[in-house]
């Protein structure tokens, strides 16, 4: 059984036990949230789809923890002037675990 979901804007297909990052959740880890915002569920014969949701469905995940993403790195530069500026950012993801999808 598969399921699409949205998560702030972002669309996801999950199975059960797959391990997927999403934008940061304030949640401790250990702890289980519901993502309620499901598009699409189904199984090898038979699909539903949302008109925008399915009523009904969610899903169930696990928050493994926290993990920052890879270092992106801006630099500026003004042509004979002598302004160069590096500066960089990672963003910080949650790890969940899909534990459960409710048709």
């Amino acid at each position: 059984m598969y399921a699409i979901i949205r998560d702030r804007g972002m669309q996801y297909r999950v199975e059960k036990g797959q391990v997927l990052t999403i934008d940061l959740v304030e949640v401790d880890a250990g702890s289980t949230i519901e993502l309620g915002e499901v598009l699409l569920v189904g199984d090898g014969e038979s699909i539903k789809v949302g008109a925008p949701l399915v009523s009904g469905a969610r899903v169930q995940a696990e928050v493994l923890g926290e993990k920052k993403g890879d270092k992106i790195v801006i630099f500026r530069y003004r042509n004979k002037k002598r302004y160069r500026r590096r500066t960089g950012h990672r963003q910080r993801y949650t790890q969940i675990r899909i534990n459960d999808i409710i048709a």
